[in-house]
């Protein structure tokens, strides 16, 4: 937020250090939960398919709540919804912990997810609202440090957490959320801005039904994929598509009558980077979160690792991704789509050769081995998800900054979810057909992960390359921010 003589807001970086917290908690608890599974499942007397839901319950909740969530701060003033979702969150995750079976734990965890999916479009929103020029590009960077460093470190985080609690410890994992989020409500009643709506405070019903159910109809086969839910209900899939393109045709409709559509069509075809940048996010997300539990399958039933040394056999990839983001977000400026060119190469060359390391070395050594691999890897990652964000959001008005934000990160939720289905399922395919050969099987699915960021490297050369004029090859200073005007949202 700009004041009307046009200073920054004094307490712009205090704010946002609140506003990543926030973030951080409610992207961490999508990758948190999964080592905690089977002690859940032991104390709770659970089946497998139900505990699974504690997991893809809340991911689901989350990606649907984005865009509609964004499009209401943008509309009825982004602290305001910031503030009761987190408020929100904490009270669940409470009641998530103290759960005594496992129906109310999945209540629970899909209220929670619905809560973090408020939260989540607020934080891009308000970086756009405070901050302009290069220190928008900062922010984002660290944005982005949060979105990437929050999904690697999950399983670090929930197996450190276990260590300490014991095996039947996992309420903690939720108990944790409490007072990390009292604090962060305290202070962000404090440090938030408060502006008026830059909306005119009317949603778009039949806009929210049609995204809904969209969303739903694509998600669902794939947060069943492990109980057969591709095979059962794969019609989904193609009836999500025809919802989604009617739901594209009835923003049409709405803007082409000046009213206010949910999410407004000009986002993808006159907001410079909208639409490249958010179908890169989604290519590569399909990638990155399905690496995770991949390596966290094969550590723990290849290698025998316990939970939390399973997470930190990939620690350098975390760490490399924190470093790179931060920095990262102070070159975007400068080096533009480049940027996430070489950041991609790095992090595909980075996995390959974990990949290859974890196939052929020493079943002994070989996490040594791979840790500069991975480091390699996540400075790349770091490199990918923070400049992405800012080239993607930076020419977005900021009276529709909330719904774009949540737009963007539906479709990582949406290529995060067919990864997480798709290369662990290939992972046990191989398994079942090289009689348990888990470095095979590691290789394999990895590798897929790492032909998925080849098609968002293709994305990202192509944008580059528009981006580029003349015989020298070299890309024309950066665009000013001219719709970007603070003070609106």
């Amino acid at each position: 937020m700009h004041r009307p003589d046009d200073r920054p807001d004094p307490n712009r970086w205090r704010a946002l250090w609140v506003t990543l917290v926030a973030g951080f908690m409610t992207l961490l608890d999508v990758t948190i939960v999964a080592v905690a599974l089977p002690s859940m499942q032991r104390e709770l007397h659970a089946s497998a398919a139900s505990v699974q839901w504690v997991v893809s319950g809340y991911a689901l909740a989350f990606a649907l709540t984005l865009v509609t969530a964004g499009r209401i701060g943008d509309a009825f003033g982004r602290r305001r919804v910031f503030l009761v979702a987190l408020a929100a969150f904490v009270v669940c995750s409470a009641a998530a912990g103290a759960a005594p079976g496992i129906e109310l734990l999945v209540v629970a965890r899909l209220a929670q997810g619905v809560a973090a999916g408020s939260i989540a479009p607020q934080n891009s929103a308000l970086i756009q609202q405070l901050f302009r020029g290069a220190e928008r590009g900062r922010a984002f960077g660290l944005f982005g440090a949060t979105v990437g460093v929050s999904s690697a470190v999950g399983p670090v985080v929930g197996g450190l957490i276990l260590a300490l609690a014991g095996p039947e410890g996992w309420r903690w994992i939720f108990y944790v959320n409490v007072p990390v989020g009292a604090l962060a409500f305290v202070l962000g009643l404090r440090l938030l801005p408060r502006v008026a709506p830059g909306g005119r405070g009317r949603l778009d019903p039949v806009g929210v039904t049609l995204l809904g159910a969209g969303i739903l109809a694509v998600m669902l086969p794939l947060v069943l994929a492990e109980g057969g839910g591709v095979a059962e209900v794969w019609w989904l899939f193609p009836a999500g598509l025809l919802i989604l393109a009617a739901f594209v045709r009835w923003e049409r409709r709405v803007a082409r009558r000046d009213g206010e559509p949910l999410l407004d069509p000009g986002l993808l075809t006159e907001t410079r980077g909208y639409a490249t940048g958010a179908g890169l996010a989604a290519l590569y997300f399909v990638g990155f979160s399905g690496v995770w539990l991949v390596f966290a399958l094969f550590f723990q039933n290849g290698f025998g690792y316990s939970p939390l040394m399973s997470g930190l056999a990939v620690t350098p990839f975390a760490v490399g991704s924190a470093t790179a983001a931060a920095v990262a977000g102070r070159l975007v400026d400068r080096l533009g789509r480049l940027l996430t060119v070489w950041g991609l190469v790095a992090v595909m060359v980075g996995l390959g050769a974990t990949a290859l390391v974890l196939w052929l070395a020493p079943a002994g050594p070989a996490p040594w081995i791979a840790a500069p691999a991975l480091l390699i890897g996540g400075l790349g990652s770091g490199c990918v998800i923070s400049p992405n964000i800012t080239m993607t959001l930076r020419d977005v008005p900021v009276h529709m900054a909330g719904a774009a934000g949540g737009a963007l990160q539906t479709g990582q939720r949406l290529g995060g979810a067919v990864g997480t289905a798709a290369l662990p399922g290939l992972f046990y395919l191989t398994l079942n057909a090289t009689h348990d050969d888990y470095r095979e099987a590691v290789a394999l699915s990895v590798g897929c992960g790492v032909a998925a960021m080849l098609c968002a490297l293709t994305v990202a050369v192509l944008d580059w390359r528009r981006d580029c004029s003349g015989d020298a090859g070299r890309c024309p200073p950066e665009r000013t921010h001219s719709h970007t005007h603070a003070g609106q949202g």
